[in-house]
């Protein structure tokens, strides 16, 4: 049997309730955090999400940073040229292929970091703190399947 005919046949009408508020809730949270980090330095979550994985990994190809923050090339183009015009960001042609675009955070970009709020809201922060390892690598790991079952790359 296809697996569009097994799905077909399992009754989720219980579950979908509770899916449905809780991703709603989620929804919710970042849209308010998203609000509040706005009014630092006027960055979108995305925004700093980029340079916080920038300043981690040193450096990267607009390719792979689209993969590591889970957006199309097309929505990251515009993102990185508000940054660059920040003065946020870098961008610099590798030396050996001419076509090749390096990006790196500024020192400007770090700055700004030292002082930028967390990506995630205080309270879930501190709540997921608190639990054990375990746990958290548990529910990280959930998330992130939830995610991937959605579909969705931004």
């Amino acid at each position: 049997m296809s697996e569009k005919l097994l799905t077909s046949e399992i009754d989720l009408s219980h579950f979908e309730p509770a899916l449905f508020g809780a991703m709603r809730r989620l929804q919710q949270a970042g849209e308010v955090h998203a609000k509040r980090l706005a009014r630092f330095g006027g960055l979108t979550p995305m925004q700093l999400m980029i340079l916080r994985v920038l300043e981690g990994e040193g450096r990267l190809t607009a390719s792979a940073l689209s993969r590591h923050v889970s957006l199309s090339a097309a929505t990251l183009s515009g993102m990185l040229e508000r940054l660059e015009e920040r003065g946020l960001l870098l961008r610099r042609r590798d030396e050996e292929d001419r076509r090749r675009q390096w990006l790196s955070i500024s020192e400007a970009g770090r700055a700004l970091l030292v002082e930028a709020p967390s990506l995630l809201p205080p309270t879930l922060r501190a709540a997921f703190a608190a639990l054990p390892e375990w746990e958290r690598h548990s529910l990280t790991a959930a998330l992130l399947r939830v995610a991937e079952m959605c579909g969705e790359a931004d």
